[in-house]
């Protein structure tokens, strides 16, 4: 009944804790650059409200900043935000017919938060959707508080903290690495190895972008192959 709705939401939110301290100084940090780049403390939060990426905003300013073309920061952005196409399907096959609106919550997948889903899922948690929209919403409204704060506070915010300017941007891929860890299991090392050499490889002959795209699509053909042979 409502209990269990009410638990189920308080669960979502607990999940999310993590997320939401992780992602609230990195954030700040995102609206500061985004001040340093010249937008206003509205642009910046509205960046944070529609793209909600943490490298591709950072990257969304530096091509701001840099005045490139409207089509090349598209086409940049998207290729790096692909890969959260195959998270909502990803978490509705797991969740199984538990998911039922995931449209509502499926915009708040980021790295971290379907990481997090996973870990839950894989320790028991039942799944919900009331579940998902708090661990989601609570990691989207950290996301959007802290690019408001950091705008606030303007450009010059982390100038007498260069090592923490420079920390932040590594934070989202500890956290993430950190989740991704909670799960790992040793069935899926191939896959993950396969994936990560693919990417340092590309990555480094080509561009960082083509390096992640060139992973994923190694690590699910290789995944693909994997989980049949073992069944």
């Amino acid at each position: 009944g409502s209990v269990n709705k009410r638990g189920a939401f308080v669960a979502g939110g607990m999940v999310g804790v993590p997320i939401v301290l992780g992602y609230l100084p990195i954030a700040f940090s995102v609206g500061v650059a985004a001040t340093r780049a010249g937008l206003s403390v509205a642009e910046a939060v509205t960046l944070s409200l529609l793209i909600y990426s943490g490298a591709a905003q950072f990257v969304a300013i530096a091509l701001i900043a840099a005045g490139a073309p409207f089509l090349v920061a598209f086409l940049t952005l998207v290729a790096m935000s692909l890969r959260h196409v195959l998270y909502g399907p990803s978490l509705m096959r797991a969740a199984g017919q538990k998911a039922r609106f995931g449209a509502f919550w499926g915009f708040g997948l980021t790295d971290e938060v379907f990481g997090a889903a996973l870990a839950a899922l894989a320790k028991g948690q039942v799944f919900s959707d009331r579940f998902m929209l708090a661990l989601a919403g609570s990691a989207y409204a950290a996301w959007v508080g802290g690019t408001y704060l950091g705008a606030r506070a303007g450009a010059a915010a982390l100038q007498d903290w260069p090592m923490v300017d420079a920390t932040l941007g590594f934070m989202l891929t500890a956290l993430f690495l950190a989740l991704l860890l909670s799960i790992l299991k040793a069935a899926q090392l191939p896959v993950i190895l396969t994936a990560v050499a693919v990417m340092a490889v590309v990555g480094a002959m080509v561009s960082p972008v083509a390096g992640l795209l060139a992973g994923m699509i190694a690590g699910a053909l290789v995944g693909t192959v994997w989980g049949q042979d073992a069944q």
